[in-house]
């Protein structure tokens, strides 16, 4: 017998478990779909070699690049999705991300919603999501309908005196907008100390302080009884009607080879960028014979990961900070009198120790051991725009094998980015010529594909695009994804509180105009 559901909600990421959320208070029969169960609960969630070279939490998928078999490190399938593993910062994209704008490498192309579309729901999101802010602070931060609901995160001394450093020489260092679920925040805080981590991105986190999509999303959808959560489920396709335009199957095939069929009148697509384009191929059937709503063949096409790299700066004093993410810089956003083009972010990382320092420099700057860099060591992330391109994606190959295909572009402002931090090392405190930088051009094999976006982009006009601008398929009349497949351009801030916030947006649209 074939399971029926009102909404069918596959994923409970920054996208599924939002959604959720947001419509348990409908009354609607809603089924939300894990593929995983939950993260464990353990010492190991902070151990770095459990994390990064035993990849205890990093799916067991092969996936190939250029003929070459790798592991990908995302997404991760567990309930909450990424945010399980994220960095917490809540950043809006800027008013002129929405639109044309020319960069270094080509045209980042306009959005067909605007800044304005998304303001209530950033705020709406900010809320749900506990972000820590300082309204005002960051200069190219886009006009705001209502101040931060939490004061930002202090920082500690060392951060302190980068940020007084950065400000003496003219610059607008700000600190990042930050979900954390502190206990000043109300009784549902987690903590009023940020003691408890000596490891942070890219890490579970036991003591539920990250506002994850779990956290947030999931549990309090769980208190009303019209909510169901099934997990290790994983969803292997999607089934049309004989009209072609509704899903009327979502098929489950779990781990032991059973196969379980769910219908509802409606679904939510939220397994991620590169999880929903799969899907969307896995589902080709005789009404959509290139893979479900991919007459136009850019199902998976225009991926998006952002140019990044870490840049390891060593301190002439100690950096004590035991939680040094909270400060971020983005007077090169836009670029400057040097470079027109639009350079990018930087931002502070979690506090490396002495077993991740050996991870990003195996061979010590300057003669210093590992513990003694470690002891020292400023962490920068420097993120810069990675523009779509239609080359540029995830596919299966006719053996049925996930490829990912990526040619790195706009990479120059990257560089540029590096330098300007580079230069004023001096400056801040930290040797000129002792610093480590590795980069992570978009999506390229070996790094975190954590910023997955753009495989199903949105658009008003169905032979250039795969979603509507409340992101249901063209194709399609009971479907919407709203996972950071939408994202039309990558814009070179964290890309979760716009998933947050174009979830919330459509889930209004849901209650008002479908069901």
């Amino acid at each position: 017998m074939t399971e029926h559901y009102d909404i069918i909600i596959i994923g409970t990421g920054a996208a599924g478990g939002t959604m959720a959320r947001a419509l348990a208070p409908t009354g609607k029969r809603i089924l939300m779909l894990e593929k995983g169960g939950f993260v464990p609960r353990e010492k190991a969630n902070f151990d770095p070699h459990v994390n990064w070279v035993e990849k205890r939490y990093t799916p067991d998928d092969t996936w190939y690049h250029q003929g070459q078999p790798f592991r990908p490190s995302h997404p991760h399938y567990y309930v909450g999705g990424n945010t399980k593993f994220y960095g917490s910062a809540l950043f809006r994209l800027r008013e002129r991300d929405f639109e044309e704008f020319e960069h270094y490498d080509g045209v980042s192309p306009a959005w067909p919603i605007t800044y304005a579309d998304l303001e209530p729901y950033y705020t709406l999101g900010e809320k749900w999501y506990y972000v820590h802010g300082e309204t005002g602070a960051d200069p190219t931060d886009p006009d705001r309908s209502e101040p931060y609901p939490y004061p930002p995160l202090q920082h500690e001394p060392r951060i302190q005196k980068l940020n007084d450093d950065l400000a003496a020489r003219g610059l607008h260092p700000f600190p990042i907008p930050m979900g954390m679920r502190m206990s000043h925040d109300g009784e549902d805080g987690a903590t009023s100390s940020l003691d408890l981590w000596p490891q942070f991105d890219g890490y579970p986190d036991p003591y539920e302080i990250k506002a994850d999509s779990h956290i947030i999303g999931v549990r309090p959808a769980l208190q009303h009884e019209n909510v169901t959560l099934k997990i290790n489920s994983p969803v292997e396709r999607l089934e049309v009607d004989a009209s072609g335009r509704k899903v009327n199957k979502v098929i489950v095939k779990t781990e032991a080879g059973e196969t379980v069929e769910y219908a509802a009148d409606l679904v939510v697509a939220a397994a991620g960028a590169l999880g929903s384009a799969l899907l969307f191929l896995r589902s080709r059937q005789d009404k959509h014979p290139n893979g479900l709503a991919n007459s136009t063949g850019l199902v998976g096409r225009n991926f998006m990961g952002h140019n990044n790299a870490t840049l390891i700066a060593i301190s002439k004093t100690p950096n004590d900070a035991t939680f040094e993410k909270t400060l971020a810089l983005a007077d090169y956003y836009w670029g400057d009198d040097a470079f027109k083009h639009p350079m990018g972010l930087i931002q502070m990382l979690g506090k490396l120790n002495e077993d991740m320092m050996k991870l990003e420099s195996p061979t010590p700057l300057a003669g210093m051991t590992h513990a003694e860099m470690a002891a020292h060591s400023l962490d920068f992330w420097l993120q810069s725009e990675d523009l779509p391109r239609i080359e540029n994606g995830i596919s299966y190959n006719r053996d049925g094998q996930v490829v990912f295909d990526y040619t790195a572009n706009n990479v120059e402002p990257a560089n540029q980015l590096k330098q300007r931090l580079t230069d004023f090392l001096d400056c801040i405190g930290c040797h000129p010529g002792a610093h480590n930088v590795d980069f992570y051009l978009g999506g390229l094999v070996g790094i975190p594909l954590g910023h997955t976006m753009g495989t199903m982009k949105m658009g008003t006009d169905a032979s250039r695009s795969v979603l509507d601008p409340y992101c249901r398929p063209h194709e399609l009349e009971n479907v919407f994804v709203t996972d950071g497949s939408f994202f039309v351009s990558a814009g070179a801030v964290n890309p979760t509180l716009t998933i947050i916030a174009q979830t919330l947006r459509v889930a209004d649209y849901i209650k008002q105009q479908v069901l």
